[in-house]
């Protein structure tokens, strides 16, 4: 069983910065496919950033150039750095876990993220 506790949104006008952090349970954090993910109200839940366990990134087409996900695995964490944040990236952001060699997914809870002027 994996737990995951996200931290770090919160309210910020256009232009704005924020960096999400996701906590993470289990001693074997570091194998970990890691990723982000945003829900905005009325839409599906759709992958913003993901980063593997050997530290490939790889990003969502919208947040290309604006957002940073990176791994401290001392410290079973995974952050999401979010620059010139917009209106659009309004949404409830998650943080998701699989396990090598498996198809489970674990999620947090959620933490919320508001663009706005």
């Amino acid at each position: 069983q994996v737990q995951l506790v996200e931290s770090g949104g919160g309210s910020v006008q256009p232009g704005g910065s924020l960096r999400l952090s996701c906590a993470a349970s289990g001693s074997i954090f570091s194998s970990y496919h890691m990723a982000w993910y945003r829900q905005a109200p009325g839409k599906q839940r759709d992958m913003v950033a993901s980063i593997t366990r050997g530290g490939s990134t790889n990003y969502a087409d919208s947040v290309k150039g604006r957002f940073t996900i990176s791994r401290d695995n001392a410290k079973n964490t995974v952050d999401l750095q979010m620059n010139s944040l917009k209106p659009e990236d309004t949404a409830v952001y998650y943080c998701r876990a699989q396990p090598p060699a498996t198809l489970l997914f674990y999620w947090g809870q959620g933490t919320q993220v508001t663009v706005s002027s």
